[in-house]
């Protein structure tokens, strides 16, 4: 059916027309469509235009014919507009793989090679010559915090002058080069380029109560690799991986993909251990005088660049085969808020203050119990290859316990809600640390018991503090950072990007940093990191009480306002009623004036 009309104002036609007045009837136009429950998209409504000559004459405008089709699934024709519809594997786009592979890839290669340096960096600084456990608070505070500042200073002057390829290389490549050389030069003239007397020197005039602090100059090497370590972790997989795959991914793929990743890390957890494991017990089938962690390093070392140079093989085939989707650049302005404000903003709101303690708590929490932890795994197992493969069983069995955690995590916030899988960490954390520590101050009297299942209350301890760190990282991974992230979902925008941008500025460095202030202070106060044991132990239990707390104060008012919330969407679902008026038109009407 054809109908004259003129092209002014907006079309909207029926499925099948029969007469120019049925057309133009209100009741089947604009407002029909405007408020139908289900949209018309391409498929469904096709326009037509043909220009006609001398057909009706036109007060203003051009005369067209429009001939309207729906085009319904049921009808089986075919869309006006043509599209090629995208080759698909498994139901997934081809494009869309060869983006999320090669991601998954690298994600792999990074983790992978973030577990080996990971267990190798603790190794190094703990099982050294004149050092000891007490050497990672200073080294945290002292070494790793400066160097990770200028590093950031550094990338962002780089990047106001590289393109993102020059950059993405700029910053691996050293890393991969430094990580090779420590391996095959640095560690072998590790004893003509420590000065281990001067150290010795300074250690009998300044007394015990300073080996930390001066076991970073003695092993000054040792102590570059433990920072370029964590400078991996922080900028290789947060800046430089996260920032690549959100540039080539859309928020759709995002969505699909990114979960998958998480659980990818932890199979790559799983396999790095294994690695450690195996170079580490290398030891045993060597000569006595045969420096075996010498050649286990040589080997892990190798396969970190092996695998940083596989990172930039996958880096550089996406940019040069994968298309970058299109982006609009228009940004968002998000608060910049300093350091005053952020305290000022976290003391006047009581929901953020709890937020931030959760937060502040972890951080504090899980580093006074893993310093004193390592501390006694050094004093069971000294040598560095007996070290490094107990650290490779330790990272394969938080792999396998993050994997399953994150399975259940679901399960968990699905049965028992918010509230639930708030205050599973740090329970954890408590009944853990209640144990490790009982056994490291009341281990004698236990040790006759402890006989009985061939260990002694040391290696107990050491057991313990493994469980501690494992499940309490898993927790953390799977139901800790998901609560985190939920708890800013109900408050309104202003609350939630200000309270968030608060607690990125003040909590986490303060919950890094706090746990190894705290233990700076007690060793220099008391001599040692085993005399300060017990005041750490009771400084743990008022932090992880004061943790339960602000959950508990936390999951009363999270609940409140996600009833607040849902009583708002109930109301506007209830009150929302769009009436549909369709008043008689004459045909003249219809036909002067379109919609």
């Amino acid at each position: 059916m054809e109908a004259v009309l003129q092209t002014r104002g907006l079309l909207s036609l029926p499925p099948k027309p029969t007469k120019a007045s049925s057309l133009l009837n209100p009741s089947q136009g604009l407002t029909h469509r405007l408020f139908a429950s289900k949209p018309l998209g391409f498929n469904e409504l096709c326009l037509f235009y043909r220009r006609v000559p001398n057909v009706v004459a036109k007060p203003n405008g051009v005369p067209f014919i429009c001939k309207a089709k729906a085009a319904s699934a049921a009808d089986g024709k075919q869309p006006f507009f043509n599209e090629n519809e995208k080759p698909k594997f498994m139901g997934i786009e081809i494009l869309t793989l060869k983006k999320i592979i090669p991601l998954g890839l690298m994600f792999f290669c990074i983790l992978f090679n973030y577990t080996i340096l990971r267990d190798t960096k603790d190794v190094l600084v703990v099982t050294a010559k004149g050092s000891s456990a007490e050497i990672i608070p200073f080294l945290k505070t002292w070494v790793n915090l400066p160097m990770a500042i200028g590093f950031m200073l550094l990338y962002t002057k780089l990047a106001n002058v590289l393109s993102k390829k020059a950059l993405f290389y700029t910053v691996i490549v050293p890393f991969i080069a430094f990580f090779g050389a420590f391996g095959f030069l640095l560690y072998p003239l590790s004893n003509y380029i420590h000065p281990q007397a001067l150290s010795d020197k300074l250690l009998a005039v300044l007394g015990p109560r300073f080996l930390g602090p001066l076991a970073i100059m003695r092993i000054w090497s040792f102590c570059l690799f433990y920072v370029m370590a964590e400078l991996w972790g922080s900028v290789v997989i947060s800046v430089l991986f996260w920032g690549f795959a959100n540039q080539i991914t859309t928020v759709e793929e995002a969505k699909r993909f990114y979960p998958l990743f998480g659980l990818g890390a932890n199979v790559a957890l799983i396999f790095s251990g294994r690695t450690v494991k195996y170079f580490s017990n290398l030891r045993k089938n060597l000569g006595p005088r045969v420096d075996g962690w010498a050649i286990s390093l040589k080997g892990m070392m190798s396969i970190v660049v092996l695998m940083g140079f596989t990172i930039c093989f996958l880096y550089w085939w996406v940019n040069k085969f994968v298309p970058l989707p299109t982006r609009s650049w228009k940004k968002k302005e998000k608060p910049k808020m300093g350091t005053m404000e952020s305290l000022k903003f976290l003391v006047s709101s009581r929901y953020i203050r709890d937020l931030a303690t959760l937060v502040v708590a972890y951080g504090i929490s899980i580093n006074l119990v893993e310093v004193t932890w390592k501390s006694k795994l050094k004093a069971q197992f000294p040598s560095p290859n007996e070290y490094s493969s107990f650290m490779g069983d330790f990272s394969t069995a938080t792999g396998i316990a993050t994997f399953t955690m994150m399975l259940l995590s679901q399960f968990i916030f699905d049965k028992y809600g918010w509230g639930v899988a708030a205050k599973i960490t740090p329970t954890v954390l408590l009944l853990t640390g209640v144990g490790f520590f009982s056994l490291i101050l009341f281990g004698d009297p236990l040790g006759p018991a402890l006989a009985e299942f061939g260990m002694t209350p040391l290696l107990a301890a050491v057991y313990v503090g493994a469980m501690q760190n494992i499940f309490s990282k898993s927790a953390k991974y799977s139901l800790f950072d998901p609560c985190k992230e939920m708890a800013y979902i109900p408050l309104d925008e202003d609350t939630k990007v200000k309270g968030k941008a608060a607690i990125d500025v003040v909590c986490n460095p303060l919950g890094k940093s706090g746990g190894a202030l705290i233990q700076q202070f007690m060793i220099l106060t008391f001599g040692s990191l085993a005399n300060s044991t017990p005041y750490l132990g009771g400084i743990l239990l008022m932090i992880v009480f004061t943790w339960l707390s602000a959950a508990k104060s936390l999951d009363t008012q999270f609940t409140a306002l996600r009833r607040e919330e849902e009583l708002e969407k109930e109301m506007e679902r209830d009150a929302v009623k769009i009436p549909v008026v369709s008043e008689p038109r004459n045909d003249s009407v219809a036909n002067s004036s379109l919609l």
